[in-house]
Parts: structure tokens; C-alpha cells; sequence
């Protein structure tokens, strides 16, 4: 959600009754203290921030989230040791983003609040294993005691009952916010994901982070470069600085870095956050009424 969940899209989310996220992995420290202040105006209600812990300057992002009172943390991409004591011991709630039962068992380890268990579907950043939301749920839940917050081919009221039957607590939806009002991703990536059909995204870059991408030109030349056996060093030269921003912020649909989860070939239409929360619980509690008929 870099590029995408700034602080509109956040306290839509809180507003509507959802937790809004800021995703700080794009943002330099002043940008993210702003964000923060602007969010605090716009909203009342909680929201959170998430630190991918692989950015530089994430001993000062976190020193602003404490200044500025942010009382919930979710951490991804990285180990949650380093940070989680130190962040409860200011009475900030800290979730992490897991991708194996392995990590979840290591991050209840460390201490945090709760987990959020993301499946291969995912967009963004993923985990190499491959592992599905349907499969890793059930997993996490017979390994540790902490909640669990599903994600992962989330994007309907169904798909949020069906991973809470599996044991989830709650889910978290990336994908299906990109495709609204209040994201800061551009109209013509918006547009994008509202096309996107099955099989148009693919998990790629496993030397370097695995990214699920929709298939555009960028994508194709990954793919002649894997065909010559391109070294790691020569992945990196060519994924080079600001790819996702290109094409997710700047709005390039040939040379940016497009990152979506499966689901996109679910979402058919651009509404505002608030509508979209109370699509997922109205079809959320329909289908609670009919999963009780059986």
C-alpha cells in the first residue's frame, strides 16, 4: 500500500468504522509526521501505522509515530524483536505482517499484540512459500494464542467470513482500498486494477523481495531478463530506484511497478471507503444469515 494508503485513505477507513492504516514505507520522516498530524484532524477514531522494517530511517519513523501518539503499530518485512519492546513500553499496540507459521511463532515470541497471517495472494511485498490465506489461517491458529487478522484474496464480505471461519479474528484488506476514492495511488492505476483480470498478476522477484505485479511491460522485461538467467545484480540494476512510484503514484502503466493481489480481478468498480466497508458488512452478515440454512 506505498504510494497508496496516505492519510485520506486512513481516516476514510477509521471514519467508516474500519482501522485505517498510513503505509509509511514511502515516506521520508517529515512526510509521515505530516500525515500523521493530518490524520489526527480528519479523524477521531483510532488508525495505525505500518513501518516496513527493511527502510532506511526507521529508527527516526519510529521515534515520530511515539512523538505524535500514534497508539497502533503494525510492522512488516523485517524482525520484530528489534522493535517491539520498545514500543509497548510506550503503550503502542504492535501488530506484525507473517507470511508462515515459522514468522508468526517468532513474532508472538517477541511480543507483539497480534499477527496478521497474509496469503500468497496478497499484493506487494509476499512471502516465498507460496503459502494460500485458506491454508495459512488454520495453520497460524493451531500454532500460536495471540489474534489473528486474515489477509489475502480479501476484498468481500464472504471472503471476511469465510477466513474468520477458519479462524481469523479479523481480516485486513489492501487491494480492494487501492481502488478508492480517497487512495493516493493515481486514476490511471486505479483504472488498472478495475481491469485487471484473473491471471493478470504474477509473483515475481523472489531473489530480491517477492512482489505480486500486474503483467504490463515492466513485467515483460522481467521476464526476458529471467529467460537469459539475469543475475541478482542484474535484477536489482533493472527493478533500480522509484519503480513503484512510477507506475502506482506517478501513474506509468508500461515502466511502473504495478502491485495488486489476485484478488483485482474481483474489483469492478472505484467507490468511496466508506461505501466499500459497508458493502463488505452488509455481504458479510448475508452470508452469515445463509452459512446458517446449512
Amino acid at each position: 500500500m506505498i504510494w497508496v494508503s496516505g492519510w485520506r485513505l486512513a481516516s476514510a477507513v477509521s471514519n467508516a468504522g474500519g482501522l485505517g492504516i498510513i503505509g509509511a514505507g514511502s515516506m521520508y520522516p517529515e512526510v509521515l509526521r505530516t500525515h500523521i498530524k493530518k490524520c489526527q484532524l480528519a479523524t477521531q477514531k483510532p488508525f495505525a501505522v505500518n513501518i516496513p522494517m527493511l527502510y532506511p530511517n526507521l529508527e527516526e519513523l519510529i521515534h515520530i509515530i511515539v512523538e505524535m501518539g500514534v497508539k497502533i503499530v503494525f510492522t512488516s518485512a523485517g524482525n520484530p524483536k528489534t522493535w517491539t519492546s520498545f514500543l509497548k513500553r510506550k503503550g503502542i499496540t504492535v501488530v506484525h505482517v507473517v507470511s508462515s507459521v515459522k514468522f508468526a511463532i517468532k513474532a508472538e515470541n517477541a511480543g507483539v499484540d497480534a499477527i496478521v497471517a497474509e496469503g500468497f495472494e496478497a499484493g506487494g511485498h509476499n512471502g516465498r512459500d507460496e503459502t494460500t490465506t485458506l491454508t495459512l489461517i488454520p495453520a497460524v491458529k493451531n500454532n500460536i494464542s495471540i489474534p489473528i487478522i486474515a489477509a489475502g484474496g480479501i476484498a468481500t464480505g464472504r471472503a471476511m467470513l469465510a477466513t474468520m471461519v477458519l479462524g481469523a479474528d479479523g481480516v485486513q484488506l489492501g487491494s480492494r482500498f487501492v481502488a478508492s476514492v480517497e487512495a493516493s495511488s493515481h486514476d490511471r492505476f486505479k483504472h488498472k486494477v478495475v481491469a485487471t483480470n484473473e491471471g493478470d498478476t504474477q509473483l515475481t522477484l523472489k531473489e530480491l523481495a517477492p512482489v505480486r505485479l500486474i503483467k504490463n511491460k515492466f513485467y515483460a522485461t522481467l521476464q526476458d531478463a529471467y529467460n537469459r538467467n539475469a543475475s541478482v545484480e542484474d535484477l536489482k540494476s533493472l527493478l533500480g530506484r522509484g519503480r513503484a512510484k512510477l507506475g502506482m503514484f506517478e501513474g506509468d502503466m508500461d515502466e511502473g511497478e504495478l502491485e495488486i493481489g489476485q484478488v483485482a480481478s474481483l474489483i469492478h468498480e472505484i467507490k468511496p471507503a466508506a461505501q466499500i466497508i459497508a458493502d463488505i458488512v452488509l455481504e458479510f452478515r448475508q452470508a452469515q444469515s445463509e452459512v446458517s440454512k446449512l
